[in-house]
């Protein structure tokens, strides 16, 4: 068994502190002409896109700004993403492929411009990309992306010379991409945000939206109110979505590791392969300790709280034996993990809520590309609030209904009409409360009805309703992160039922294992 980090602590989160914020406070009312729900890469983009435009800008984030996906992502910045060009050329056409090429570069460069333009030092590194594959049989499959990403105008070339300290059959290779400090990037932004008029509330969680209205009002969990003419929520999960995208939209969950490395084995570059159920390399500066750099590894993607190949803890142990496998010199330094959402149709929706809205807008469906993703967002999205010409490649990210979908939804629909109606068929997780050992959780049924209750490492139990507050699914144990995640839609949950991450916005109920409730 591989030694792992004992904490689950992002690099990203742990380098770069600042201070926080402040909460809408109860019964607050303000008004702006944007408000935008979710600090994170897009929802801070759009931002200070509108801000610089001269707009008053009011942020609102549920937790704290680049704290969430974006603050525990990988950092790389690229137009390549794994075999896309040829899916999209495939699936749509040669310029669809190609408009998808000039966004995501154009966002590749856009943060470059802006991270000059600003002076901020976001550890920002031109790089190569590289997809690569390590077996023969794939070759074939690398070749053809190659050809596809150089014609939709990328700087694109096959090749089998890569930085890697390990045999590959082939790669993929595009020029001057990037890796950065994600987190530093954005608390520069934000900086620059306020400086712009811009208002950013964190621990404000927004529980509901009226567009129905002239103007848009949103109303905080505390009861603090925000008027605004357009809001646009970039919550990664639309937590306001009402089933329109659900059967759309599919959580992924990846982990992370960081190593220190040698600076002398440094690769010098990103890698994504789509082998072993994807796995991604790239490095950081690492200034506490000469002669290293941080490599970062990704890989293990599963749906949140499904039971798959064994435990997550299992699917750590499996990244870090890959990891020491190919850089021996390696020595683990952190342990985390990011969700991603995925689209039908592997594109990321941008633009108007749903058809009939005129002064709502979303950002969601990066598919783990959420950096240049994010960046584009706040371009187009910009674009949309201010009434300009929208670029070329708009309608590829159009949100709305797309030929092809029905396919995928239905598949979609089907597997979580599983979980919601199998986990409810099935009598219990475990028998007894009594099979729950120290610092693990399970379903029970107390008391003629399911509970989710957690043991903790002293031995105190806690119970809450195991049904999800967003669609009512039954939450599942993660054992690594001791959190509750819906295998539906994404929600997460601490032990003790607040809400970690979305679309869910309220917390699970507590119950007392002490009752004897009705049955559910």
């Amino acid at each position: 068994m591989t030694t792992l980090p004992v904490g689950y602590e992002s690099y990203w989160m742990l380098s770069a502190a600042r201070s926080p914020y402040p909460a809408l406070l109860p019964g607050e009312s303000i008004e702006a002409d944007v408000a935008v729900v979710g600090g994170g890469v897009a929802g801070l983009s759009v931002a200070w896109e509108l801000a610089r435009a001269g707009c008053s800008v009011a942020v609102l984030e549920a937790d704290r700004i680049a704290a969430g996906v974006t603050g525990h992502t990988s950092g790389k910045l690229s137009a390549l993403h794994g075999l896309d060009y040829s899916r999209i050329a495939a699936s749509r056409g040669p310029e669809s492929a190609q408009l998808y090429a000039a966004s995501q570069q154009g966002a590749v460069e856009h943060l470059a411009a802006i991270a000059a333009e600003l002076g901020i030092e976001c550890e920002l590194e031109r790089v190569p990309a590289y997809t690569y594959v390590e077996s023969e049989y794939h070759v074939d499959e690398v070749r053809a992306e190659a050809d596809a990403a150089r014609a939709a105008g990328l700087p694109a070339s096959f090749t089998t010379d890569v930085g890697l300290p390990f045999p590959v059959r082939g790669a993929v290779r595009v020029e001057d991409q990037a890796q950065f400090h994600p987190r530093k990037y954005l608390l520069a932004l934000a900086e620059d945000l306020v400086a712009r008029g811009g208002l950013i509330r964190e621990r404000t969680r927004v529980l509901d939206l009226d567009d129905s209205g002239g103007a848009v009002l949103l109303t905080a969990e505390c009861g603090a109110e925000v008027r605004a003419a357009d809001v646009v929520v970039a919550t990664h999960y639309p937590v306001f979505d009402g089933g329109f995208l659900s059967s759309r939209l599919t959580p992924r969950r990846e982990l992370v590791l960081s190593a220190l490395l040698p600076a002398e084995e440094d690769p010098q570059g990103t890698y994504t392969t789509p082998e072993r159920g994807t796995r991604t390399v790239q490095t950081a500066p690492y200034p506490f300790t000469p002669g290293k750099r941080l490599l970062v590894v990704t890989g293990e993607r599963f749906l949140p709280g499904i039971r798959g190949i064994g435990t997550v803890s299992a699917r750590y142990e499996r990244l870090a034996a890959w990891t020491y496998e190919r850089f021996p010199s390696a020595r683990l330094a952190h342990r985390w993990a990011t969700q991603d959402i995925e689209t039908t149709e592997g594109l990321p929706y941008i633009g108007r809520f749903h058809p009939a809205s005129s002064h709502s807008y979303l950002a969601t469906g990066f598919g783990g590309w959420g950096m240049s993703g994010g960046v584009l967002a706040g371009q187009l999205l910009a674009a949309h609030v201010l009434g300009g010409e929208l670029p070329d490649w708009a309608g590829l990210y159009d949100p709305g209904p797309r030929a092809g979908d029905a396919p995928a939804m239905l598949r979609r629909k089907s597997a979580v009409a599983r979980s919601y109606v199998g986990d409810r068929l099935r009598p219990s997780y475990v028998d007894s409360v009594a099979e729950i050992a120290p610092g693990t959780g399970a379903i029970v049924r107390i008391g003629g009805r399911r509970c989710a209750v957690h043991r903790t490492a002293e031995g105190e139990l806690r119970a809450l309703s195991p049904r999800c507050t967003h669609l009512g699914c039954l939450v599942r144990f993660n054992d690594a992160e001791s959190a509750w995640e819906c295998p539906c839609h994404g929600s997460r949950f601490g032990t003790g039922g607040e809400v970690l991450q979305g679309p869910a916005t309220r917390p699970l109920e507590r119950r007392d294992l002490g009752e004897e409730p009705e049955g559910e």
